[in-house]
């Protein structure tokens, strides 16, 4: 690691459902004006400009920016499906570790069409055509959505090898509503029972309709400074980045498991290496942001994590461990699930929830005494980013 890298503002808008949103620059230039006030920057102070977003035109970025002001700073834009709000904040972290920029912004966002995701072009190479193989050689296809089948067979294949019940994997539908009953930014704010998750139509089991996340529209970003800078804007005990690490696909990634194609490794090492450049382990956690897209990853998640061993995650589930009063506290913003996923601004989402955390600025969502946090924020096709924060 190079120069410490702090987040020294967050802000994020309120998720909605398409067709009920704002367009995708109004609400981006709403979470860079808040992130901004959040930091006590000005506009001019910041050097680069860092924008996720999957579905749009070229140059979204700049549009979103320009909202803001006009100051002729270099603005990228950044798309790595699921995960491209966690890469536009690397890349920005990346900056001002390397002695680039003192300070940037990292923005994500995404105006999303109701149903399914599914590809944009048909006259080239799917770039997910060999995850796709493997799900056709394992499995076959059916008519679900293509996620729901990938991650629904990775949970299907973890039930079969460990015995877990269906409703161990509705129980994090039950979770996430009881997180973001308490999050006025979510998207789903109201309360689900057992019951009501277990006899919502089967999407593809062992997943229904309350396990799934919703396609969502929204925006977060993040001001990102060195030490220097904060020191000059008065900020004594900022939240940083402790380590950041990202992974794509290895071969095993296309063997014969439906677990491995959807990103296991690619978690297990980005956690692997964020553990050793920071010195801490699972057992320092506190709070944790994972992308908990379908119930199934969610689950699978905490055993790639390390929170828990191999064929026990029923188990940490059933004895609390991933909710307040247990050992860890799991998408206490609601997650994917009942937050909502604009795929684009969801790793800056993460971001802010966690920093919000830290600084003890969570309101009825705080977990108490958090020093500590992760985020974990994966793409198919493939990335996954893990970032750890702490706050001295």
């Amino acid at each position: 690691m190079g120069r410490k890298v702090n987040v020294l503002g967050v802000g994020m808008v309120k998720f909605g459902k398409p067709g009920a949103s704002d367009d995708y620059n109004v609400m981006a230039s709403g979470a860079i004006r808040s992130a901004i006030a959040d930091a006590g920057v000005k506009f001019d102070e910041i050097e680069q400009a860092y924008a996720g977003y999957v579905y749009g035109d070229s140059t979204c970025g700049q549009r979103s920016v320009y909202e803001v002001g006009l100051t002729g700073i270099p603005v990228f834009n950044v798309n790595n499906n699921c995960s491209t709000g966690s890469s536009a904040l690397m890349l920005g972290r990346q900056a001002i570790e390397g002695g680039f920029a003192e300070c940037v912004l990292a923005v994500g966002f995404e105006k999303m069409e109701k149903g399914a995701l599914g590809s944009k072009f048909a006259d080239r190479t799917n770039p997910l055509d060999r995850h796709a193989e493997v799900m056709a050689r394992v499995q076959g296809f059916s008519q679900a959505p293509p996620a729901a089948q990938m991650f629904g067979g990775a949970g299907r294949e973890y039930r079969w090898r460990w015995g877990t019940k269906r409703e161990t994997f509705a129980q994090i539908s039950v979770k996430a509503r009881k997180h973001a009953h308490r999050n006025p930014l979510a998207i789903f704010n109201n309360l689900l029972s057992l019951e009501e998750v277990m006899q919502a139509d089967e999407v593809f089991d062992p997943l229904t309709r309350y396990q799934c996340c919703p396609p969502t529209c929204g925006a977060a970003a993040a001001i990102l400074c060195s030490d220097e800078f904060a020191k000059k804007h008065g900020v004594s005990r900022p939240v940083w980045i402790a380590a950041q690490a990202m992974t794509t696909d290895y071969g095993s990634s296309f063997g014969d498991s439906m677990i491995k194609m959807v990103g296991w490794d690619m978690t297990v090492n980005a956690a692997k290496q964020v553990y050793e450049k920071s010195g801490l382990g699972p057992e320092d956690l506190d709070v944790i942001e994972l992308h908990d897209c379908f119930t199934a990853n969610e689950l699978l998640t905490y055993e790639a994590l390390g929170l828990c061993k191999e064929g026990e995650a029923e188990k940490f589930i059933e004895a609390g461990d991933n909710t307040y009063g247990g050992r860890y506290v799991t998408n206490p913003s609601g997650g994917l699930l009942s937050k909502g996923h604009p795929l684009g601004a969801t790793g800056l989402a993460q971001c802010a929830e966690l920093v919000w955390q830290l600084r003890g600025q969570a309101d009825q969502r705080q977990v108490p005494n958090a020093k500590v946090a992760l985020q974990h924020n994966l793409g198919l096709g493939g990335a996954c980013v893990v970032t750890m924060y702490r706050r001295d």
